[in-house]
């Protein structure tokens, strides 16, 4: 008979956000007159810029001839993308990469998960605590995180980032395998300044460790001490794998593309120590044997981003996403909450009041003031005590939810 992988059995019943939206689902159905605002959620609520716009339709028609007619694409994206990628994202910024060193993907979530079957199962990891559940779970997946006993993995080395350390995490004492960094950083908001950023490519490079940098959010930094790339610190070539994805850059959570960089100095070692082996190579023939690549039609809706006309409208909606968040964390702080994050991110980390467990204060405020916000807890030990609100929503739901915590918070 077949054998389940009984590494799936070690997970939660439900994830994080399918567990929020039952649980929002219960009170709609138990409060049909009630109108539900979301501040959970991380998802877009602004159409794709007009030049991506015509961009997709263009490639629809490219499809409808036979003459710029396209099947199958490359499974590492089409060249045209890759170089705007280069050219816009890191030739600007002082970083040098190749084309072979750009992988297009279907969003950064895939990859994200992914990744890890061209590493060992058994090496251990390191993570920022709180942090972005698909990190943990995939790793549960294949076997790699232990036992979870105590509300933490066996086999993972919690860095914790709270207010009490400025969000900054400590580098660990001991040698880990792989280490999850995330910045601008959901959930926290927060971000990490280069030099703190060079000292992890430092301790990386001195244990032999593999930095696998999420950089999802990096369009949203407006600080010019912050870095949008980890290949901004010197030699993370040889120690870091990089995600960057669209879908909040652009709004194409609906639309999937993005995409990972695994320079070609990236090295791991057999486990006899005798052979270095180059992970952009394995990543290559894990993505040909399991990938067919993203579509020609989001490939050519990102590269429209890269435009001149692009640009500019996708500067105007990350502004218009990043005023809700300032008028979030203007309200909020005017209201008595402690806030953290959203000045160079969409994210704002929000401590409950008087210490108040954060699952208990996502029940109260959903039925108290009709609002969702995602509870701490949901993204490890360190998030108790703290939710987060993402700045997405539109304006005018993104004004209405915080009038009606005021009103809420005066009750």
């Amino acid at each position: 008979m077949a054998l389940v992988n009984e590494h799936f059995l070690k997970l939660t019943d439900n994830y994080l956000f399918a567990d929020i939206a039952r649980k929002v689902n219960i009170f709609k159905v138990s409060h049909p007159d009630r109108n539900v605002i979301s501040l959970g959620i991380g998802d877009v609520t602004q159409p794709l810029a007009p030049a991506v716009i015509a961009a997709m339709h263009k490639a629809v028609d490219d499809l409808s001839k036979s003459e710029s007619f396209y099947g199958y694409g490359p499974e590492h994206g089409h060249n045209f993308l890759r170089e705007a990628i280069i050219k816009n994202d890191y030739a600007p910024r002082g970083i040098r990469l190749e084309l072979n060193e750009v992988f297009i993907n279907d969003g950064a979530k895939s990859d994200t998960g992914n990744i890890q079957e061209i590493v060992r199962w058994d090496n251990s990891i390191g993570v920022t605590d709180p942090i972005y559940p698909v990190y943990i779970d995939s790793n549960v997946m294949i076997g790699r995180a232990g036992v979870f006993e105590n509300g933490k993995w066996s086999n993972v080395t919690y860095m914790p980032c709270t207010a009490d350390n400025g969000f900054v995490p400590q580098i660990p004492n001991h040698r880990v395998d792989m280490i999850y960094l995330c910045y601008p950083n959901n959930p926290t908001g927060t971000t990490l300044p280069k030099e703190e950023l060079r000292k992890w490519v430092h301790y990386a490079l001195e244990n032999d460790t593999l930095i696998l940098y999420d950089a999802a959010y990096e369009a949203y930094i407006r600080d010019e001490n912050i870095p949008h790339s980890i290949y901004e610190i010197k030699n993370a070539r040889k120690c870091a794998i990089e995600f960057r994805s669209f879908s909040k850059t652009a709004g194409f959570t609906g639309v999937r593309c993005g995409y990972t960089v695994i320079p070609n100095d990236l090295t791991a070692v057999t486990i006899d120590g005798k052979q270095r082996v180059k992970l952009n190579q394995l990543w290559e023939r894990r993505q040909a044997t399991k990938f067919n690549g993203a579509s020609y039609i989001s490939q050519r809706a990102a590269e429209a981003i890269y435009s001149d006309e692009g640009k500019k409208q996708t500067r105007s909606i990350i502004d218009y996403y990043m005023t809700n968040a300032q008028l979030i964390k203007s309200a909020l702080t005017e209201i008595g909450f402690a806030v953290y994050g959203g000045e160079n991110a969409p994210y704002l980390w929000v401590r409950t009041p008087n210490g108040k467990p954060s699952w208990q204060f996502f029940e109260e405020l959903l039925y108290g003031a009709a609002v969702v916000c995602t509870p701490g807890a949901g993204f490890g030990p360190s998030g108790e005590g703290y939710f987060r609100l993402t700045a997405f929503g539109k304006r005018e739901m993104t004004l209405e939810a915080i009038e009606r915590i005021r009103q809420w918070m005066k009750m």
